[in-house]
């Protein structure tokens, strides 16, 4: 049974998260040949405050890069 962890920053919408799970699915059941219903696929979202960039919270970067 494969499964795919993916970590991204919080931000994102449900559609688009249902668009990643969708589009990993039908791109691994076909190059890894697996059933569709065996694959997994696990999104965590990170907050910005809990994501480091060059020293900053992501929070803290994006604010300061202006």
């Amino acid at each position: 049974m494969p499964i795919v962890q993916i970590q991204l920053l919080e931000g994102r919408s449900a559609e688009q998260k249902r668009h990643i799970i969708y589009e990993m699915t039908e791109t691994l059941a076909r190059v890894a040949d697996a059933p569709k219903e065996n694959i997994r696929i696990i999104i965590q979202e990170i907050p910005l405050d809990h994501w480091g960039i060059a020293g900053e919270t992501m929070t803290e970067y994006r604010k300061n890069k202006g």
